[in-house]
């Protein structure tokens, strides 16, 4: 309904607002993730509307955009006077509402400002640091500990939040005489978590029974990628990018949306061919070994790809006999996945009906199904719960310790905490390697004495965007 004189004011007015002027000849299709929702956004701002409906408006979305997303929010809110509802899984982002209601199962749960959650747990959260163990071990072993509802990875250290008043007890722990334990604000995040473990159907559930990891890999680097370049026709889509990953490691791939992390995940599934460069896989050139090498390892999709038609066991069926297994060795394999996955109770539904926390389950199954000694999971948890996160994540830890290598894209800048090392890409390039704490260390500073994973991605893509910007 806008009139046609008013429409080029208007679209030029919009595509400013949300980055896209530069980009007004490309298919839409051809867009990147953070840069289509900032189109749908705009789309739906062509007649400015009294109040915007926005649905998980960020999931897939890289951290920059996000950013960006929430600043045109703000803007229409504080100068247009608009009104936002939005749904979210992002709790950070639940946190920047004014008010925010919260729903289980469809119900109502409760209601009111995120502080109005999160001051009761006041006295109940802490950082918890125990020299000498890994993080990951760590939080392993506080999740176990009796009065823990949550224990996740903050930055170096490890987030407890207690059923009662009081610091864990670390009896018992490694190192514990020499253990870190500060009081911790409580977040929203806190608040969210603790009572939705209260509510009888939403705990997690425990973990499968772990794969055994073939002997023949050794201790050293089972992924190897040196100069590994890909065209599609004149675009370069990654750009000479090196690294190695080692046996049993917890590898993070991030990057901007657009940033070229899935191109190089299929390329080391032999889905596509490199361009230039070698890639190794479980000891195997991929140019000359593909088949051999997909025989090693199990992969997850950014989108759930298994068959929406078919059933759980149907799936869980196919994946194995295409994996190879046979007789009673696949009836084990389906059994264990059943049970390990609490895939039981809906081994008889589509699996396009499932909520999306056991479609994440069911498509982990089937990768795991082989008893893969890699494992490449592209944004496994985008759009997923918290609570749903944290049960992948603990299975994610487990595998890793049991010998298994993960190598994972996320855009859950917390989740890069998780990994022993990371990657950062833009534009097909390598930005930085290192830790997490490596990554942090080059932004701390007066201004920003303790960095969060989120600061230096967003710094090192921001510094990549200057002039002449290079690394600090």
């Amino acid at each position: 309904g806008v009139p046609v004189r008013e429409r080029p004011g208007r679209y030029a007015e919009l595509l400013r607002m949300v980055g896209l002027a530069p980009f007004t000849q490309r298919l839409a299709g051809q867009l990147s993730g953070g840069m289509k929702q900032k189109l749908g956004l705009a789309c739906t701002l062509v007649r400015p509307p009294a109040l915007l409906l926005l649905d998980e408006p960020t999931v897939g979305v890289d951290p920059v955009s996000r950013r960006e997303l929430w600043s045109i929010v703000y803007g229409l809110v504080r100068e247009g006077g608009m009104s936002v509802l939005l749904s979210t899984a992002y709790l950070d982002e639940a946190e920047r509402c004014d008010r925010v209601i919260l729903m289980h199962e469809g119900r109502l749960l409760g209601e009111g400002t995120p502080e109005s959650f999160s001051r009761p747990l006041e006295g109940y959260a802490f950082q918890v640091d125990v020299p000498g163990v890994p993080k990951r071990q760590l939080q392993t072993r506080l999740a176990g500990l009796p009065g823990v509802v949550d224990a996740v990875i903050a930055g170096e250290r490890v987030r407890v939040v207690m059923r009662e008043a009081a610091p864990p007890d670390l009896s018992g722990i490694t190192g514990e005489a020499h253990a870190q334990i500060s009081p911790a604000a409580p977040t929203f995040e806190d608040a969210f978590v603790t009572r939705l473990r209260q509510e009888p159907t939403a705990g997690a559930t425990g973990a499968p029974a772990m794969p055994s990891v073939s002997a023949g890999l050794g201790g050293g680097p089972v992924i190897r990628v040196e100069g590994v370049e890909r065209f599609f026709g004149d675009f370069a889509a990654v750009k000479g990018v090196s690294f190695e990953v080692n046996r049993g490691e917890v590898f993070g791939l991030l990057g901007a949306n657009g940033a070229g992390k899935t191109t190089t995940f299929r390329m080391l599934c032999g889905l596509l061919p490199a361009s230039a460069g070698r890639l190794e896989v479980a000891g195997h050139d991929l140019r000359h070994a593909a088949a051999k090498a997909r025989g090693r390892i199990g992969y997850m999709a950014q989108r759930f790809s298994l068959y929406a038609n078919l059933t759980v066991d149907q799936n869980l069926g196919f994946f194995a006999s295409a994996y190879g297994l046979r007789g009673a060795r696949r009836r084990e394999r389906i059994r264990w996945a059943r049970d390990g996955f609490d895939l039981a109770p809906h081994a008889d539904m589509a699996s396009g009906d499932l909520s999306l926390g056991y479609k994440q389950r069911l498509a982990m199954a089937a990768a795991l199904m082989h008893e893969p000694d890699i494992l490449f999971l592209d944004e496994p948890t985008s759009g997923v719960d918290p609570l749903a996160r944290r049960e992948f994540w603990h299975r994610i830890n487990l595998l890793a310790e049991h010998g298994v290598t993960v190598l994972v894209t996320t855009h859950f800048m917390d989740e890069a905490n998780y990994c022993d090392r990371l990657l950062i890409m833009a534009d097909g390039d390598t930005l930085a390697q290192g830790t997490p704490a490596e990554m942090k260390s080059r932004f701390r500073g007066p201004d920003l004495p303790d960095p969060t994973m989120e600061d230096a991605f967003i710094g090192l893509i921001e510094s990549r965007a200057r002039p002449g910007g290079t690394d600090p």
